[in-house]
């Protein structure tokens, strides 16, 4: 960690940049509790994977203004009615205007209801699975989602467990910056060793700091760069 600055000195040139301590806590949020966390059901879960994966490259706003229309079209993203859509009925609403018309896309809503599902028989839910793991290994929860979902690598993953309430640092690019910036990482942001890298680095700053990761994320993307505020880019 000798390549990195105390998390001290971050929060403090962030608070600089945002106008004061007040201020820049007014910016950042918190995960859920755990005891809230375990109140999702699994058809909330199956959304948001849903929504990010259409909003991966694509306008957000977009996806945010049609998505009354998504949950109507999907059954609320019921596991269930979900799992029990043949390949034909899949194709058809993949067709309906208005949803975003992405075959491959719809298609991943199907896979992942797979995955929930058999990780519900195991667990009781999918988020008692997601309270159960070790909160410290922020990569290994985003190895799942990319190993066993369908499209939810990248920062896709991550950032459905952000809005869902998870735990969890962002990859932005103000975060890789940072990292690039002060030597910590080099070479590919999402090989194996950087990874491991930038999770030691947020275990090291949450152990000194007591903050969450998603805290120490949000300020560190507000300490850097040309960055805009708000949770989309943090």
């Amino acid at each position: 960690m000798n390549k990195t600055e105390h998390f001290e000195q971050i929060f403090q040139r962030a608070s600089d940049r945002k106008g004061g301590d007040l201020a820049l806590q007014s910016l950042v949020s918190k995960p859920l509790e755990t005891r809230d966390l375990l109140q999702i059901p699994d058809d909330r879960w199956l959304a948001e994977f849903t929504k990010k994966v259409f909003q991966s490259g694509f306008v957000w706003r977009v996806v945010r203004q049609k998505w009354p229309d998504f949950e109507e079209v999907f059954f609320e993203f019921n596991i269930e009615k979900i799992l029990m859509m043949p390949d034909e009925m899949l194709e058809k609403k993949a067709t309906d205007p208005k949803i975003i018309r992405n075959l491959n896309k719809v298609r991943t809503i199907r896979d992942n209801a797979h995955m929930i599902k058999d990780v519900s028989d195991e667990h009781g839910s999918f988020a008692a699975f997601v309270a159960k793991r070790d909160s410290r290994d922020v990569i290994g929860l985003w190895d799942f989602l990319k190993q066993k979902g369908a499209r939810l690598g990248g920062n896709t993953g991550a950032y459905a467990l952000r809005f869902l309430g998870v735990d969890t640092f962002i990859l932005s690019n103000d975060v890789e910056a940072y990292f690039r910036s002060h030597d910590l990482v080099s070479g590919s942001l999402r090989s194996k060793r950087s990874l491991q890298t930038i999770q030691d680095t947020f275990q090291f700053w949450q152990s000194t700091s007591g903050l969450s990761f998603q805290e120490l994320s949000q300020i560190l993307a507000l300490s850097v760069g040309d960055n805009a505020v708000g949770i989309e880019s943090t």
